[in-house]
């Protein structure tokens, strides 16, 4: 099928969704949050009448409008991230880096916080910031934190919030009020909150990844110094592969997905299946140089693709209609390139949470599935490393799974 004969030519637009990563390229500007408070959330709704109930529905009725009503478009948009602050090792910093200070909380359902996840664990920074997990179902109050009665969102660290202060929210949102009693965007994960500030210091997930990739290298475990996610001779390459994987398929995705006429999905999925052809040739013909997409190095694009590349088969294909072709059987450079990542390096595997992922998009999207039906397949949820599906099989001469 020749992609480029079905193009439209709409311009993409910048969108938001409630796990989320809103910049297709990364800032290094310092933004400094406009309101900083440790007044409690239960302080907030008692003193101060109904100003705040009034916040509160307005970003609650924000939480799953997807495509704003009345907009004939269709297009689903991403809402830039809030909270820009900046962890920095610079002497006198606002959020210097410290050992046990700040707290990530993230969903394993979601691509954008999952990068955060994966750049902990490959610069070694699991005793330096803590994380927890939410439970995957996100309904009208968005992500919900996970009870001692919860059996069915296993994974690690998915508990109750343990930050101090915290034990009783219910609710992300709850973190979002006690940061700013007047927030008035979604609920969002990744949050790297700061346990001293008692505040939300970033919650853009490109921004979290570079900090996590720097400005902890003076205090970590000198091994993982040399772990560079963002090299300053690839920085351009970098910076260029960003931009088009972000908007054509991290975002690409969401707007086939969450599409509410045909001509926008039509016009987005092509889109995404004429960048998924760009990603396959490069690492196809890269495959000599190395493993990963800059050759022997992982850097941030391996992150920032895996994410969404490992939940096209088991989700985006079936749930967000994104099934022109699906991964393991239509591009062998990028199935391979994703195995690698998953079975060779355990940042990558560790992090991916399959249950988590198959049952948010299904159970939580209601506008998309009503009966919040989830899907069986594809089994497995990933292929071993050098095993493929019988068509692909025979094509490569490769082990055949029937």
């Amino acid at each position: 099928m020749n992609l480029l004969l079905c193009r439209s030519k709409l311009a993409s637009s910048r969108i938001s969704l409630l796990c989320k990563g809103s910049s297709s390229h990364f800032s290094t500007k310092r933004v400094t949050s406009s309101f900083n408070t440790t007044t409690t959330t239960q302080q907030i709704f008692i003193n101060s009448g109904n100003r705040e109930f009034q916040t509160a529905a307005m970003a609650e009725s924000k939480i799953t409008e997807w495509v704003p009503k009345g907009d004939k478009t269709g297009e689903f948009r991403r809402q830039q991230s809030s909270f820009r602050n900046f962890i920095s090792k610079e002497k006198g910093a606002q959020f210097p880096a410290e050992k046990g200070r700040y707290h990530l909380y993230v969903s394993y359902a979601c691509p954008w916080a999952t990068r955060t996840l994966i750049a902990r664990k490959l610069k070694g920074l699991e005793d330096i910031v803590s994380f927890s997990a939410v439970h995957w179902y996100m309904g009208p109050k968005g992500w919900r934190f996970p009870t001692p009665e919860d059996t069915d969102a296993a994974g690690e660290n998915v508990t109750p919030s343990p930050v101090q202060g915290h034990e009783k929210y219910t609710h992300i949102r709850e973190v979002y009020f006690q940061a700013n009693p007047h927030y008035e965007g979604r609920f969002t994960v990744p949050v790297l909150y700061d346990k001293i500030q008692k505040t939300i210091v970033n919650n853009e997930s490109s921004e979290i990844l570079r900090m996590f990739g720097t400005e902890f290298d003076d205090i970590i475990d000198p091994r993982y110094r040399d772990i560079d996610l963002y090299p300053a001779a690839l920085r351009k390459e970098i910076d260029e592969a960003h931009a088009w994987q972000y908007d054509l398929i991290n975002n690409g995705v969401y707007k086939a997905g969450f599409a509410t006429t045909q001509e926008a999905y039509e016009r987005n999925v092509v889109k995404l299946f004429e960048a998924l052809d760009r990603a396959e040739a490069h690492l196809r013909d890269g495959e000599a140089e190395g493993p990963f997409w800059f050759g022997e190095r992982i850097t941030e694009v391996d992150i920032r693709l895996f994410v969404t590349i490992i939940r096209f088969d088991p989700v985006y294909v079936q749930h967000f209609k994104c099934n022109i072709r699906d991964i393991r059987s239509g591009y062998p450079a990028i199935h391979h390139w994703m195995r690698r990542l998953y079975w060779s390096v355990p940042a990558f595997k560790d992090t991916t949470n399959f249950l988590h992922i198959k049952n948010h998009y299904t159970r939580s999207h209601t506008n998309i599935n009503p009966l919040s039906i989830t899907p069986l397949g594809p089994v497995p949820d990933i292929l071993p490393l050098g095993d493929e599906v019988a068509a692909v099989g025979a094509a490569l001469g490769a082990k055949v799974r029937v």
